[in-house]
């Protein structure tokens, strides 16, 4: 018996592709709640008090001395070890001894670990002479709100007249008029909404120009040459499959991060199922451009279909993948916009995440209305089947790149798993019966497919982060928290493996030898923060300073200060001036080490 299967084969990779958006929408870390007595949704309805009203600061002065007060609004907390009080004496910073009294022990699931917190009103006692004038006093807290929001570490500074009795707030030292201000840990929840859509639309369109974008991008615009009208419907229908597909993403996101978890954007790649399959996808892809099957003709709008309506499906599928790998890129200006959208409503972040989209469709849509760039492209002839099997090589290095970052999550063992359903998809794809169906090879070329399918849920869970190489050192609080100590300058780097643009970072500017030199030399520390797979003390960090994803940079000075937050892409010259400005190179302050 014969059945034609023209159809089916047009929308097998159009329906795989649709599959695995909402396989890696749904596939992500195990939940972790980031604070204790926290519900499912809570953090959603909540009204957050501003940092200063959720936590009133106050002195008290008696005979017996003075006491910092802390007043705390009900549903709120301060963390105990995220405490601290410094003397500053011009260009000197003296921590101050604390009694703290005894607080409620609570089980953290955010750092998993047992910590004490203070409600309702602190009183610190402080070990502060009676002098003729006043003291400058600074003072570090950090709080959070049993509803599910944790404010970034703060910093206040006060002048402090045990003599009198006084207490004022007054600004950090050198930030007086004519000073530039410090660095902000949270510069991106500042931003108007107006300006937050306009670096959203900037970021979109630049994620064009990013290598993860360019196989989808570049079969587009192939088939734009085919058309032979209807040109803006497809641009149409392309555009709202990206714009869609961003919100879609974006409102998972923030149900999953009010509902507890710690996940920002590109969270659906730290998940190996994902991973796994677009690998299978991207290499079907390729097996389909290459000839092995003429397969992806809807997906890519490559079929004899593209001038009709019927084709505006492949054109949408296209604008759904190109948002899924899209993923891994963070083109600059993005970072302070979606870390403006997370703060805000769920409406207005919805808004930032499609104006995101918006710009990066609207190239492709652009090309479309103006005849005049369409026309300089290419006409048919036989010079396109060379080039689709050109194109068949970003492909298949696309998918040798997503089981390299497998195998940075789950090991060999996933990689090989991994290999073999490519084996099995290969061999599905070679016997599939065209054009017309046979039930013997039917049948054995679906086995051969479910069999690819059914391996993914056997990939090992993910492991552990990589061994820091080099000058660097893992990233941890306790690392971070021991060299500020020590007053020496530190370079923070939390990157992941699916971060193209941390990769490219890491090979043209971090591993130079004009960096490693000027690290050794001037006595940085360097510390890495591996996110390929979920890790609550780097989305914290992330959190603390107002990003949703990676690469984040940030070079804490020598000797204290706020950190700064480098660019998203850094250049050789750039990083070596921000270095030798944290070390104090230019004060006469260089420090170096033995190596």
């Amino acid at each position: 018996m014969a059945v034609k299967t023209g159809s089916f084969h047009k929308n097998f990779l159009g329906a795989l592709a649709v599959l695995i958006f909402f396989l890696g929408s749904g596939a992500t870390a195990q939940p972790q709640p980031p604070f204790a007595g926290q519900s499912p949704g809570a953090a959603q309805d909540a009204e957050f008090l501003p940092v200063d009203e959720a936590y009133q600061q106050d002195f008290l002065f008696s005979k017996q001395g003075a006491s910092a007060i802390f007043q705390i609004a009900p549903g709120y907390y301060l963390y105990r070890d995220k405490l601290a009080l410094y003397r500053i004496d011009g260009d000197q910073k003296t921590p101050l001894p604390l009694t703290l009294p005894e607080g409620e022990v609570i089980w953290d699931d955010y750092f998993e670990k047992e910590t004490e917190v203070y409600r309702i009103q602190l009183e610190v006692p402080l070990a502060i002479p009676r002098t003729d004038g006043p003291l400058q006093l600074e003072v570090h807290y950090q709080g959070c709100a049993d509803a599910g929001l944790c404010y970034p570490p703060q910093v206040r500074h006060f002048s402090v007249d045990p003599a009198t009795g006084t207490a004022e707030p007054v600004s950090a030292p050198g930030t007086g008029a004519g000073a530039s201000p410090p660095p902000t840990t949270g510069s991106s929840s500042s931003l108007a909404l107006p300006v937050a859509l306009l670096l959203a639309f900037a970021g979109g369109l630049l994620l064009n120009l990013m290598p993860c974008v360019f196989p989808v991008l570049s079969i587009k615009l192939l088939a734009i040459a085919q058309l032979p009208g209807g040109r803006q419907r497809h641009g149409w229908s392309y555009s709202a499959g990206v714009v869609l597909s961003f919100v879609l993403i974006a409102a998972l996101m923030l149900a999953l991060r009010a509902g507890g978890q710690a996940v920002g954007w590109g969270f659906q790649l730290q998940s190996p199922v994902l991973i796994a399959a677009l690998a299978y996808l991207f290499f079907a892809m390729g097996l389909g451009l290459s000839g092995v099957a003429e397969l992806g003709g809807r997906l890519m709008g490559l079929g004899s279909s593209l001038g009709t309506t019927k084709g505006l499906g492949g054109s949408f599928a296209s604008g759904v993948l190109a948002t899924v790998v899209a993923s891994p890129c963070t083109a600059p200006l993005m970072g302070s916009a979606l870390g403006f959208a997370v703060t805000q409503p769920a409406a207005v972040a919805l808004s930032v995440f499609a104006a995101l989209g918006a710009g990066m469709a609207a190239p492709f849509l652009l090309l479309t209305y103006i005849p005049a760039l369409a026309d300089r492209l290419p006409r048919p002839g036989p010079w396109m089947d060379k080039l689709k099997q050109l194109l068949a090589f970003p492909m298949y290095l696309t998918a040798v790149w997503l089981l390299w970052v497998l195998g940075r999550q789950t090991g060999s063992d996933g990689v090989a798993l991994v290999l073999a359903g490519g084996v099995g998809i290969a061999f599905a794809l070679w016997l599939w019966p065209r054009p017309d169906w046979h039930w013997g090879k039917g049948a054995v070329a679906i086995t051969a497919l479910a069999a690819a399918v059914l391996l993914l849920p056997r990939l090992p869970a993910g492991g552990g982060a990589p061994e820091a190489a080099g000058y660097w050192q893992a990233y941890s609080p306790e690392r971070l928290e021991s060299a500020r100590a020590e007053g020496r300058p530190v370079l923070a780097n939390m990157t992941a493996a699916w971060c193209i643009t941390c990769l490219a970072n890491d090979k043209m500017v971090l591993a130079s030898d004009t960096i490693s030199d000027a690290v050794r030399e001037l006595g940085v520390v360097a510390l890495k923060g591996d996110w390929t797979n979920q890790d609550p003390q780097i989305s914290e960090l992330l959190a603390r300073y107002g990003r949703t994803s990676v690469p984040l940079y940030l070079l804490y000075p020598a000797d204290g200060g706020d950190a700064r937050i480098l660019p998203q892409v850094l250049t050789r010259d750039g990083l070596l001036a921000e270095l030798r400005a944290a070390a104090g190179a230019g004060d006469g302050k260089r420090k170096t080490v033995s190596r």
